[in-house]
């Protein structure tokens, strides 16, 4: 299944690490050097001209970081994420 994380951009679910609200995990210094060397190194899509709400990990290493619009709440409900855990209970 595909998930569409804004403009033209889509990822496939099974490629996706975490999805992380920008605000919340924005505070760790951890998270900051994570998207920070993300960034140097050229694997940090942006998907919007917006003002930035969540972040997605895909794939494997070396990881792709899609900065995104879409809140992590509604992404993860896009993705069925929830869905799936509840069919695991």
């Amino acid at each position: 299944m595909y998930l569409h994380i804004g403009g033209e951009h889509t990822v496939r679910t099974r490629d996706i690490l975490g999805i992380f609200d920008l605000d919340n995990t924005s505070t760790s210094r951890d998270t900051r050097e994570f998207l920070r060397r993300a960034e140097q190194e050229g694997r940090v899509v942006n998907v919007s001209p917006d003002l930035p709400k969540s972040f997605l990990v895909c794939g494997s290493a070396p990881y792709t970081v899609y900065i995104c619009q879409i809140s992590a709440a509604t992404l993860k409900k896009r993705s069925g994420f929830l869905d799936e855990t509840k069919l695991n209970l």
